[in-house]
């Protein structure tokens, strides 16, 4: 875990090569295909599991995430590897390590394809009118001008009982944390979107547009997307853009220190311009496996 631009991806390949372990991606935006560069997606991608496996216009939560990486902790426990999960969504990681089971469970694809379908035929209006007759108290907590939003109220009230069963196999589990100074933090993200931008984020986000998707469609909610379309568009200029990305950016990692600051069972490792948290972190888990050994404990 840590914060936007802190090191995750880097440490976690790290540590991944060292134990032979398998790449999870927790990042709640990294699962939408054709959003690599925005996203900060690893080169090497194709190392990690739940990367690139829904469209951009699909709704993804933490009930869905947490449903399909126990999945995929089953598989790797049972095939006798270590497991490194990784990503900004710290939400997913507390709701998968301790074990959240009032998460909500991911929606009836019957019932979303219906919702969809209705949307488009008769439109957002007819929509609005049903959720505030199954939920009015729900419908005056959500923005009725939007469409996700709409449609994913009336799945809740129609299925409000719904809850996320899983259990995770009896790995040792240890949750570590890159702590950054914020001025150090704050140069990374200011260059990063310098660089995604410079490396074709904009032409990403023109191809995403060409292919039909835009501001409302889920994917979009990740940090840059929108601006981007409206340079594209002609409303805004592209330094300004970088400007109000690289703003929105720094006050989430904010967001994300203070998450940090209650995580339970967190190990920090500290990284500033001369150390990484890699040896640190290998040092710790060593420790462990030494302890786990003298306990009589073989895995």
């Amino acid at each position: 875990m840590g914060e936007t631009a802190s090191g995750k991806t880097g440490l976690a390949e790290g540590l991944a090569a060292a134990l032979g372990a398998q790449l999870v991606n927790a990042d709640s935006f990294q699962v939408y295909r054709g959003m690599d560069i925005g996203t900060a997606k690893s080169e090497a991608k194709a190392l990690y599991k739940l990367i690139d496996i829904r469209d951009p216009d699909e709704a993804f939560g933490p009930g869905e995430w947490v449903k399909l990486a126990s999945e995929v902790l089953q598989g790797v426990y049972a095939a006798g590897k270590s497991a490194v999960v990784v990503g900004g969504s710290s939400l997913n990681i507390r709701a998968l390590f301790e074990g959240y089971s009032t998460m909500a469970a991911p929606p009836d694809p019957n019932l979303r394809n219906e919702l969809n379908a209705r949307l488009a035929a008769k439109g957002l209006e007819l929509l609005v009118s049903e959720l505030k007759r199954l939920d009015p108290d729900g419908a005056a907590k959500v923005d009725l001008r939007n469409p996700v939003r709409v449609t994913r109220a009336i799945e809740r009230a129609k299925n409000p009982g719904e809850k996320i069963h899983f259990a995770l196999p009896p790995f040792r589990r240890v949750k570590f944390a890159i702590q950054s100074p914020v001025e150090i933090l704050n140069e990374r993200i200011q260059q990063r979107t310098v660089e995604m931008t410079r490396n074709g984020w904009l032409e990403e986000v023109d191809a995403l547009r060409q292919a039909g998707y835009g501001p409302s469609t889920p994917g979009f909610r990740a940090h840059g997307y929108r601006e981007l379309w409206r340079v594209l568009e002609g409303e805004l200029g592209l330094d300004e853009a970088v400007d109000s990305i690289v703003l929105q950016v720094r006050h989430y990692a904010k967001r994300q220190r203070t998450w940090l600051r209650t995580e339970p069972n967190l190990t920090v490792l500290h990284s500033d311009i001369n150390s990484g948290p890699l040896q640190e972190a290998l040092d710790h888990l060593f420790a462990i496996g030494e302890g786990a050994r003298e306990n009589g404990q073989d895995h």
